[in-house]
């Protein structure tokens, strides 16, 4: 891999380690009924064209410290085709936070374009 390679994907693993705790309270916020992480993997694959896309145990981390902070909660049932599975859903602290959120990934977007936009 050639310097500038590697210098993309350690730029992009710092900009998903912000962003992902963003697009899962959103992706659960969107939803009507509770997702497992299969689900919420799924939905973050088809709603980002693939740019949002990555391992899906690496999502497991993030919900549970999602829940641990309130903003979620979660159910374990039973599955027909194989082990139990955890349903998460947002909860009303974690809709708070995700509009808190929205705004200030808006208003940084925002900035970060301006100052890319001057570069252009």
């Amino acid at each position: 891999m050639d310097e500038t390679a590697s210098l993309l994907k350690k730029f992009q693993k710092e900009l998903s380690a912000g962003t992902v705790s963003l697009v899962l309270l959103a992706v659960l916020g969107r939803s009507r009924q509770p997702l497992y992480g299969y689900q919420i993997a799924k939905r973050l694959e088809e709603l980002g064209e693939g740019a949002l896309a990555g391992k899906q145990s690496a999502l497991y981390p993030v919900l549970r410290n999602l829940e641990a902070a309130g903003l979620l909660a979660s159910e374990v049932e039973p599955s027909v085709s194989g082990p139990p599975r955890r349903y998460y859903r947002i909860t009303r602290p974690g809709r708070e936070v995700l509009r808190e959120w929205v705004a200030a990934w808006n208003a940084t977007r925002d900035s970060v374009d301006k100052v890319l936009q001057g570069e252009l």
